[in-house]
């Protein structure tokens, strides 16, 4: 999907009492979304049921963050960390992320993720992290560019 450069500074602030809950299959394929990550994703419902969960993965977000958590969830332990992620137009929201494992007569049946807001220290510490982790692994950064005519 093409964005225009400056739709990628555009930040959705996710309300502070509002929760964001999806659900998965086993693959990370989108079975359940609220109307929270709706709103906040720009996704309409049908548009995100049976995408997989990525469709909302900022370019920012190193790939070895989401390692981790395929691993700690396939380990059957709840995992959470602070997650950057990509609207449909092209802006981006900041949340924290609790993602864990659902059972059904002790047979794993789906992942559930709550997402809640975080705050600007967070955000900003996080930013700085990430992209030295990008950095340090070899993967593609983004730079922004002003020019003047």
């Amino acid at each position: 999907m093409q964005y225009n450069e400056s739709e990628f500074l555009i930040e959705t602030i996710v309300p502070e009492h509002e929760l964001i809950i999806s659900r998965t299959d086993l693959e990370g394929i989108i079975t359940y979304a609220n109307e929270t990550f709706c709103e906040i994703s720009g996704y309409e419902t049908g548009e995100l049921i049976g995408k997989p969960h990525n469709i909302v993965r900022h370019p920012d977000m190193p790939s070895s963050v989401f390692k981790d958590l395929w691993q700690t969830i396939e380990n059957k332990k709840q995992w959470s960390g602070i997650v950057k992620n990509i609207r449909k137009d092209g802006g981006f929201y900041w949340v924290r992320a609790m993602v864990s494992s659902v059972y059904k007569d002790g047979e794993l049946i789906e992942y559930k993720s709550l997402r809640t807001p975080v705050s600007y220290e967070e955000k900003l510490e996080h930013q700085k992290l990430y992209d030295k982790m990008r950095k340090d692994n070899g993967e593609k950064r983004r730079k922004i560019i002003y020019e003047s005519n």
